[in-house]
């Protein structure tokens, strides 16, 4: 039987940040992981937090960025103004996308994965280069087969810059620039079950972050 203090904590918390804190730590599926720092620890809860509920996700964090767009210039609240290719249009359209998601299943972490990730951000930390091949010709597939074995299908987000895990989310969410949104796609696809979050420090961006997706992952 709960006490008192305890439904007073559980109200007050679903107050203030508007989520029940039991389904909060459902979604905390990296909370007990000592391999990921808690930085990484709160990407994945984000990819959580959005595959749980697209539609409440898109109503409490994106739609309120509709009002911080000037032209093509996004206002993110507390970081410095970023310059679009497609102004608020690209906002919109994932707004609606979101809106016709379900529910997904969420995401738990893999140390294979991880490692994956993170040889790539030990590489471009040093190099300063960008993208998805590695300084030594490597690709998404070849860091991950490092590690382990998948199956179903295998993905990778990358994004530099940003000052929160949350932006980091949104603003692949949104996908400005990318023909094929591949990075909302990564996010909004059901056959992920397991992911790999490092991330560090860029010359060019100060800071960059991977996240590998598998359906499947088993290590070696």
């Amino acid at each position: 039987m709960r006490t008192t203090v305890t439904l007073i904590f559980i109200v007050l918390f679903k107050f203030v940040f508007g989520i029940n804190p039991e389904i909060a730590n459902n979604l905390n599926t990296a909370a007990n992981v000592r391999y990921l720092s808690s930085l990484e620890k709160e990407v994945i809860y984000e990819i959580n937090l959005l595959r749980s509920n697209p539609t409440k996700y898109a109503n409490n964090y994106i739609v309120p960025l509709t009002k911080n767009y000037k032209s093509r210039m996004l206002y993110y609240p507390g970081d410095k103004p970023l310059k679009t290719q497609e102004g608020v249009r690209a906002l919109q359209e994932c707004v609606h996308i979101l809106y016709q998601t379900q529910s997904l299943s969420l995401v738990y972490p893999s140390r294979g994965l991880t490692k994956a990730a993170e040889d790539h951000v030990k590489d471009q930390s040093k190099s300063g280069k960008t993208g998805h091949r590695g300084s030594d010709g490597s690709d998404m597939n070849q860091r991950i087969e490092r590690y382990g074995k998948w199956q179903i299908r295998i993905a990778e987000n990358i994004a530099y810059g940003g000052i929160s895990a949350r932006q980091i989310v949104i603003y692949l969410l949104i996908d400005d620039g990318i023909r094929d949104r591949g990075h909302r796609k990564n996010f909004l696809n059901p056959d992920y079950k397991t992911i790999g979050v490092a991330t560090g420090s860029h010359p060019g961006y100060k800071s960059m972050w991977v996240m590998d997706f598998a359906g499947l992952f088993t290590e070696d």
